[in-house]
């Protein structure tokens, strides 16, 4: 299974929207405290819809607890502005760990050192700062769930 991971959310229609997506997709969301707002927030809910029931949401307190149970072969690969290599230049394996930044301002230069070189770009236009966090997720999962061969879907 897929695992997404949402460091630090701070928008809760964005987070709502990321928990849509990894229903439909089948994948496990992890939420990265602080977070920005109320998990039963109206935000989440609206943007989630009736989806909560069919995903599996791990909710940890900071990097260091998520980090300390994260098992030793997990392959973590970091979204992020600063990459060089593409999303779909990677080569997705079905228990890989997905990991976003807060909306504001990405995911700090320590984390993305944790990934080591396993740190990835969505394509853009030199102009835009970056894509929307629900939107980044959906981007990169889509392209992992394809390179699986959408294991579990129809």
């Amino acid at each position: 299974m897929l695992q997404v991971i949402l460091y630090q959310p701070e928008i809760p229609q964005n987070a709502g929207a990321v928990l849509r997506t990894c229903a439909a997709a089948g994948a496990r969301l992890h939420l990265i405290g602080p977070l920005g707002f109320r998990l039963d927030s109206a935000g989440v809910r609206r943007a989630g819809m009736d989806y909560r029931e069919w995903v599996d949401v791990q909710r940890w307190n900071d990097w260091p607890s998520f980090a300390d149970q994260l098992p030793g072969d997990a392959r973590l690969f970091a979204a992020t502005t600063k990459a060089c290599q593409r999303h779909t230049d990677a080569i997705f394996q079905p228990d890989d760990w997905l990991l976003f930044g807060p909306e504001g301002s990405g995911l700090p230069e320590a984390i993305l050192a944790f990934c080591g070189e396993r740190r990835l770009r969505i394509p853009m236009q030199p102009q835009a700062r970056s894509l929307n966090l629900a939107q980044s997720v959906a981007v990169v999962l889509y392209e992992a769930l394809r390179q699986v061969g959408y294991e579990g879907l129809v």
